[in-house]
């Protein structure tokens, strides 16, 4: 049997929690990093037999990985098992030389920087404690450290960001030249505070989105970005002497691999089952002190739902999706209507019958492809 190639290890520690954030995190609870890892530590040693000895990829995300204490840090780095692509996610204000050397030394290939806005004020909004300022240094860290492959997110779409707003905060992050982008569309969950404080405005902004996607793609595109995957950018091969820029593990998410994920909250899809570990770091902490798995909500995926998740994941990508991936899951009367209205193209492949989005298509996103379900 296969082992499974992708791991996701979940870090919660944040120094604040952003209004926005409907992640599962912890604040501060510096005491506890240690112990944290220690009960990681037992829950890779119970899962190792469901990985590979040698990874495609390995993500920390969180929380704020870079907040957890950096002897912890450096231990969770050393207990994973090595991979092609080990990535780290990093807030501004936590990197600072001795960090990002920690980083480099212990294989860390990618970072991922949550830069967010280049805006004081919107950065105000979402609570977020790195000034621009402290975006820069953050980068310049990086690179003085070796890092050639760093990662930047954006978000668009927060409370009073106005157009102008939007082209500067591209400004900023190319010319800090990242190798890639991610940017989101400011997705604030019901139930979050910065929905109780800003929905008024999020609800009167929302028209504006569709512009502020399409001038995000049109920019990264004529700065020589690929725009790979809906949400994301990489600088094209050509332009980097040939090295793909994708970024590896989210691939793997968009492609339908197997991954375990491990850490409070953390998700995990392996053989056609999906479980999610408690959210409660003392359940966490407690069944595996004791040695024990943690406590977990399984789902036992049924194939029509795998086809569905297989289109709607697959067709945010900007290769051809192969339709026997998704066979059943796909209408054909809304198939022929979408060609009809340019959204979606049959281009015909080696492996068979195969779908994309056209340029429009991809903009409309998610309402093409839940015509598209069966």
């Amino acid at each position: 049997m296969v082992g499974v190639r992708h791991l996701y290890v979940h870090l919660p520690f944040c120094a604040h929690r952003c209004g926005y954030c409907d992640f599962v995190t912890i604040v501060g609870r510096a005491g506890e990093h240690g112990r944290y890892v220690d009960a990681l530590a037992v829950e890779l040693d119970l899962e190792r037999q469901s990985l590979s000895p040698c990874l495609d990829t390995v993500f920390l995300g969180g929380g704020t990985p870079t907040f957890t204490e950096p002897g912890a840090l450096r231990r969770v780095l050393r207990l994973v098992p090595p991979a092609d692509e080990l990535t780290v996610e990093a807030n501004p204000e936590t990197v600072t030389p001795e960090l990002a050397q920690l980083l480099r030394e212990e294989g860390v290939m990618r970072v991922s920087l949550g830069a967010q806005s280049f805006r004081p004020h919107l950065l105000a909004i979402l609570e977020r404690a790195a000034g621009p300022d402290d975006v820069r240094r953050a980068f310049y860290h990086l690179r003085d450290a070796g890092f050639d492959n760093i990662s930047l997110d954006l978000i668009y779409g927060i409370p009073g960001q106005s157009p102008a707003d939007l082209q500067a905060d591209i400004d900023e992050a190319l010319a800090l030249g990242p190798e890639h982008l991610s940017c989101y569309e400011l997705e604030a969950k019901r139930g979050t505070r910065f929905t109780h404080a800003h929905g008024v405005e999020l609800e009167r902004q929302a028209e504006a989105l569709e512009g502020y996607f399409e001038a995000v793609v049109d920019r990264l595109i004529a700065a020589g970005y690929r725009w790979y995957e809906t949400a994301n950018f990489c600088r094209a091969p050509s332009a980097d002497g040939g090295r793909d820029l994708r970024s590896r593990h989210n691939l793997a998410y968009w492609l339908g691999r197997d991954y375990l994920g491990v850490g409070i909250g953390a998700v995990s899809t392996v053989r056609g089952r999906r479980w999610r570990n408690t959210p409660r770091l003392p359940v966490y902490l407690k069944a595996l002190g004791r040695g024990d798995r943690p406590p977990r909500e399984v789902e036992e995926l049924a194939a029509d739902v795998r086809r569905r998740e297989r289109l709607i994941l697959g067709l945010r990508l900007d290769e051809p999706f192969e339709v026997e991936e998704a066979a059943g899951a796909i209408d054909l009367a809304a198939l022929a209507r979408l060609e009809r209205l340019g959204l979606v193209v049959r281009p015909s492949t080696r492996a068979g019958d195969a779908l994309s989005l056209t340029r429009r298509g991809r903009l409309l996103g998610g309402g093409v492809t839940a015509e598209l379900l069966a």
